[in-house]
C-alpha cells in the first residue's frame, strides 16, 4: 500500500494528472472560506458523488473548474470510479466505505496543500481577499 505522499508523486509523474493547479480564483476561495470549509466540502462530494457503488453519472460527474476540491478529484484520479479502480484497485460496484472515503479526503486535502503552497510560494501576485 503507498503512502500518501508516493500517491501524490506517482500523479505528478503522469502527464495528465500533473496538468491540473489551482487558479487564483481557487487561491481566494480557500483563502476566504479556510481549510475546515475546503475539507467539508471534499467530504461531501466524496460521499455524494463517488461513494455510492453506481455514482449517478459516472465519469461525467466531477467538474473540471469551479471549485479547488474538484481540480484535487482529477489531480489525484478521484474523479469517478473508473478513475478509482484504474489507478488504486478500488472496485466498481460496491459503496465506498467510510475508511476509503477518509482516504480519498486526505490525498485531495493534501493535493490541495501542496499545490497551494506551490502557488503561494511562487506567485506573490496572489493576494488575500
Amino acid at each position: 500500500m503507498q503512502t500518501r505522499e508516493e500517491a501524490l508523486n506517482k500523479l505528478e509523474r503522469s502527464r495528465f494528472r500533473s496538468s491540473f493547479h489551482l487558479k487564483d480564483a481557487d487561491i481566494a476561495y480557500i483563502d476566504e472560506k479556510g481549510w475546515d470549509t475546503i475539507e467539508k466540502h471534499a467530504r461531501d462530494f466524496v460521499r455524494e458523488r463517488l461513494a455510492p457503488a453506481y455514482p449517478e453519472k459516472d465519469g461525467k460527474q466531477t467538474p473540471m473548474k469551479g471549485h479547488p476540491v474538484f481540480l484535487a478529484q482529477h489531480a489525484c484520479a478521484c474523479c469517478c470510479r473508473g478513475c478509482l479502480e484504474k489507478w488504486y484497485k478500488v472496485e466498481q460496484g460496491r459503496p465506498l466505505s467510510e475508511v476509503q472515503q477518509e482516504k480519498i479526503v486526505r490525498l485531495l486535502m493534501a493535493w490541495i496543500q501542496r499545490d497551494y503552497n506551490r502557488r503561494k510560494m511562487s506567485s506573490p501576485r496572489i493576494i488575500k481577499p
